[in-house]
């Protein structure tokens, strides 16, 4: 982190209040149960997370956040966001602290009451991953020339490099409706935009010339707030599965709401190529260093007494905990291998995960 020169700018009280969570919150991220290393090419940590009404909502948010959440997301190398509203001054300020090597890509509101003027985001340090230029929001294709019912909220897509992967990583924030487990509208949102992306991904060249043009499909990643109660037997998460995504089975049971009783985040995998690898799949859970219980009485003033403070820290950080996974993104040495194994010189091969360049997913 660079920016920290910044608190000094903040009351005393502001700066002590800071530098104490930031050093807890710390070692809690580089511990034993923390967050890997990100400084090794041969990994990519990905996270996704809901911040509650991040650029407005029902309580102002106080400094300390700010720095709280950029210290968060940079122990990652790429962060989905969900709940980013149309004021994107909450936005702008985290990335200030994180410092100009993090860069964003962010959505237009989605318009209506259904929309809740909320935006999805990307957040990368572009030292470790790289902006393929495909940017776009997912409208749903008419079924049998009829219009069909458009998401709630407007899914986004982006194609990233990183290392020896290419991909697609779409974001969610996925209708609620009913406080039920198998809200009808949720489950077709998820369906229809599984099925959408599983058949780009395996969609065939229409002919010859574009067949020579064609460079191999890059693997998708779909990740985001689902909205899932029960991942074991939910129908939205079958929705999910029934169209080819993989989602791990350590991340697919977490609990990432900060009741602990939710699965609402995933991050599911279509694997067109054998190009990831999962190395480890956590959830974060902040609460433990910031904004915990024991920090209620210096917050008391700001949070409007005890009795509120355990809403009011929902709408400092989040009522969505940190999802997030390690993946491989080094093949190199699959790569050396298949040259070793190809025989004749000029032989080319390709082994699944072990192809450079062009040939990348």
């Amino acid at each position: 982190m660079s920016y920290y020169n910044s608190i000094w700018k903040l009351t005393q009280r502001e700066r002590m209040r800071i530098a104490a969570g930031l050093l807890t919150l710390r070692r809690q991220l580089e511990g034993k149960q923390g967050i890997p290393a990100k400084t090794t090419e041969r990994n990519l940590l990905l996270a996704t997370w809901n911040i509650r009404e991040f650029g407005g909502g029902k309580y102002e948010r106080c400094p300390d956040c700010y720095y709280f959440i950029a210290e968060i997301i940079d122990h990652f190398d790429l962060v989905a966001v969900q709940e980013v509203r149309e004021d994107l001054g909450a936005l702008k300020q985290v990335m200030k602290i994180l410092g100009s090597w993090w860069h964003y890509i962010v959505t237009d509101v989605t318009l209506g009451a259904a929309g809740n003027n909320e935006r999805l985001a990307f957040l990368y340090d572009s030292r470790k991953v790289r902006f393929d230029g495909l940017s776009g929001e997912i409208v749903l294709p008419p079924r049998k020339k009829a219009p069909v019912r458009q998401m709630a909220r407007t899914p986004f897509v982006c194609g990233f490099r990183a290392g020896w992967t290419r991909f697609e990583i779409c974001t969610v924030h996925i209708y609620y409706g009913s406080s039920k487990a198998e809200d009808p509208v949720r489950v077709a949102e998820i369906r229809s935009l599984a099925e959408l992306l599983s058949k780009r991904a395996e969609k065939k060249p229409a002919n010859k010339a574009e067949k020579a043009r064609q460079i191999q499909p890059p693997n998708v990643i779909l990740l985001g707030d689902f909205n899932i109660f029960d991942s074991k037997n939910d129908k939205t998460m079958k929705a999910l599965k029934d169209n080819g995504f993989r989602v791990p089975e350590e991340i697919s049971g977490a609990h990432t709401n900060k009741l602990r009783d939710k699965n609402y985040d995933q991050i599911a995998f279509y694997e067109v190529a054998k190009r990831f690898e999962v190395k480890q799949k956590e959830v974060f859970d902040y609460y433990q260093s910031v904004f915990s219980n024991k920090h209620q009485k210096e917050y008391n003033e700001l949070a409007g007494g005890k009795k509120k403070f355990d809403t009011w820290r929902t709408f400092q950080m989040s009522d969505h905990l940190v999802l997030w996974t390690e993946l491989q993104i080094d093949f190199s040495e699959n790569y050396l291998a298949v040259l070793l194994r190809s025989g004749k010189p000029g032989k080319r091969q390709h082994a699944r995960g072990a192809s450079p360049g062009r040939h990348q997913a």
